[in-house]
């Protein structure tokens, strides 16, 4: 268990680095990130290096008994590379080189990038393999699919697509390009999906999304070579930017020896645009679901946050304490804030870090003080501990590009619907993993798989054979779609999954932002919107009607049993308190915990190992909050008084951690 902070040496005057050591001490770091964007330093010109000036900087904090991650710097290609290797810069759909902007300018596929990039981190790597200060090392920054159409690119997808599909005739009939006259004669006229038309075909785009992703993984696997060729014992990791992106994130960390993230909680209000774009504790779950392990965060939210948009609200008294907290109680080894100092140069002037463009400790310093402290008295309390669920939802990157690629319905959102009942098991304190899709399902007694919109035998025969050995399994509208190949099945929806679920879809109804009710069988009222599957129940039976429009009184969602378990199909996007409701029937139904009814904001989770079992009760809002605890035997491992149970109250970003008696 440790605290770092993500330092930038060659921004400040070696003068303050002394200094900064020092207090990074007296604050309680014990672990520096370093160099992830310092190429251009690290290799002034083509063929010259320069490491004085790390071998120093690492040397300061060494003698302050801080310890140091090193991150490769490919995601910032130095203006001499770019300038004289062109090749290195992506091209676009319409031919045009991206030229160098912010970060992350570099194509995966390029020969030159691979090529200086494997000197550089080899250089990197000889020079500290052996330095006992430097523990680790972290790949490149935030990797995510280019969409890159050089011709490195075109030549790579086009052999990709001949090891996948063998010939161009299977090609032609596997993404049915008899449509408009798309079909190939030679594999010299396939290229990468050209014009950024959304017209394309889907298949097309699908797997132009798959072999990009592959391309992202494959530069890590390259990475990750070099590194434990030259720097054999220390981890290796890398940063995930915590909102799932178009490359697959189980693919990227094969090669990892844990899962890293970027972790920025939004400050703004939750109707806010910006604060949509973050997702709080299923950020955190679906890292801590990558490797299906404890992961580190390697940067974690100390300012206002702002770059080249607005910025966002300061975080509120209380919040960086308790989202560093809320990161620990979902998995996290280590807390690595995100910066050091607030940049005086550069496009992140006002990413603000733990300390102000002044350099003086304020408010956020003090209170990142505070949780490094508490984190070090709690460090031996916590080490080996780790979640265990009996709920797992299937996270999915082929459904997530499937959907983007072809929008369902007005307001229809991966993501966004999957969030929803993610936050419903948040509220009821029933905490969940989340996995890949294909990932092993043994010895959960719930599994949520939401919009499997794309299926295959396997798939099918996995869930089945799931529900019949006795576990329960949530299925929802859009699944059973289509084939692998983003190719519409023939039958009824939903297809592969109609003997599962015992149900067929009459017919849907893509009811985008107009609202549905609908009756369970208890007489609740649920709400609805985007999509609507009129169903006919074959074997299942229906737990809720629709009571709107032309499909008042059919089935909306059912239930049946298979074998010793059974399976929900719900046939609409439920609006989130309906989501809850049914939630909470459905994981009593599988006697699954859940009595909690927590309040906005509030979070439960538990981490544990044998018999010691650690609660953490966060308070994430800005009002103060009151809870019910169960009845029981408690200690607060931060303040070590007893606690019986009951109400709780919460202060603004309040904390409390809880030890159960054996």
């Amino acid at each position: 268990m440790k605290v770092g902070v993500d330092y930038y040496p060659e921004h400040w005057d070696v003068s303050l680095w002394e200094h900064d050591a020092r207090q990074m001490q007296e604050a309680g770091i014990s672990i520096v990130r370093l160099a992830e964007f310092a190429w251009s330093r690290l290799e002034p010109t083509e063929g010259r290096f320069d490491f004085e000036w790390l071998d120093t900087a690492i040397a300061t904090l060494a003698r302050h008994k801080i310890e140091v991650v090193i991150g490769t710097p490919t995601a910032t290609p130095p203006v001499w590379l770019t300038h004289r290797y062109p090749d290195v810069l992506p091209v676009d759909n319409k031919g045009n080189a991206i030229f160098a902007g912010v970060r992350l300018h570099r194509c995966y596929n390029s020969p030159s990038l691979r090529e200086f990039g494997a000197r550089i981190i080899e250089q990197l790597t000889r020079r500290y393999a052996a330095h006992p200060a430097v523990i680790g090392w972290q790949t490149d920054n935030e990797l995510a699919a280019n969409d890159c159409h050089c011709e490195y690119c075109t030549r790579s997808f086009r052999g990709w697509l001949q090891t996948k599909y063998g010939s161009l005739d299977n090609l032609n009939r596997e993404w049915g390009t008899v449509v408009w006259s798309g079909e190939y004669s030679d594999w010299n006229q396939v290229t990468t999906p050209l014009g950024g038309s959304p017209y394309l075909n889907p298949s097309f785009l699908l797997d132009f999304r798959r072999f990009s992703s592959d391309a992202v993984a494959d530069f890590n696997r390259f990475q990750a070579a070099l590194i434990r060729k030259h720097s054999p014992g220390k981890f290796v990791t890398h940063n995930l930017w915590g909102y799932p992106v178009s490359a697959d994130y189980y693919d990227m960390f094969d090669s990892m020896d844990f899962a890293s993230v970027d972790y920025y909680p939004a400050t703004d209000l939750l109707d806010d645009a910006k604060s949509k774009m973050y997702h709080g504790a299923l950020t955190l779950d679906l890292t801590r679901g990558v490797k299906r392990r404890n992961f580190w965060v390697m940067e974690q939210l100390s300012g206002t946050p702002g770059c080249w948009y607005p910025m966002s609200r300061t975080p509120f008294p209380g919040m960086i304490r308790a989202y560093a907290w809320q990161s620990v109680s979902r998995g996290a080894d280590t807390i690595v804030q995100f910066r050091w100092r607030s940049a005086r140069i550069g496009a992140e002037q006002f990413w603000h870090g733990l300390l102000d463009h002044h350099g003086q400790p304020g408010r956020r310093f003090k209170e990142f003080v505070r949780f490094s402290q508490e984190m070090s008295k709690l460090a031996p309390l916590l080490e080996g501990t780790t979640l265990e669920h009996e709920v797992a939802m299937l996270f999915s990157h082929e459904q997530l590009n499937a959907f983007q690629i072809q929008p369902q319905a007005d307001g229809f959102d991966y993501l966004g619907n999957f969030k929803r009942l993610h936050r419903a098991l948040l509220t009821m304190g029933v905490g969940a993993d989340v996995i890949d899709w294909r990932q092993d399902l043994r010895g959960y007694r719930l599994v949520i798989a939401p919009m499997l919109y794309l299926i295959d035998d396997v798939m099918a025969s996995s869930l089945t054979e799931y529900v019949e050995q006795g576990g329960t399994l949530v299925l929802t509208t859009r699944s059973g779609v289509k084939n692998m190949n983003n190719v519409c099945l023939p039958d009824r929806l939903p297809n592969l999954l109609t003997s599962l679920t015992g149900v067929e879809v009459d017919e849907y109804d893509p009811v985008g932002k107009d609202i549905q009710t609908l009756s369970l069988d208890t007489g609740e009222g649920l709400s609805s919107s985007q999509w609507c599957d009129v169903l006919t129940p074959v074997a299942a039976e229906t737990i809720a009607t629709y009571a709107s429009e032309y499909f008042a009184g059919r089935a909306a969602i059912t239930r049946n049993v298979r074998g010793k378990g059974m399976a929900y199909y719900i046939g609409t996007v439920l609006d989130q308190l309906s989501t809850q409701v049914l939630m909470r029937r459905i994981t009593q139904d599988a006697g699954i915990g859940g009595g909690l009814e927590l309040p906005d904001g509030v979070e439960i989770a538990v981490r544990s190992a044998g018999q010691k079992r650690v609660t953490f009760v966060l308070n994430l809002s800005k009002e103060t909050q009151r809870v019910s605890i169960a009845v029981g035997d408690y200690s607060s491992a931060l303040s070590n008084r007893r606690f019986s149970g009951g109400e709780l109250e919460l202060e603004p970003g309040g904390v409390e951690i809880f030890v159960e008696a054996a």
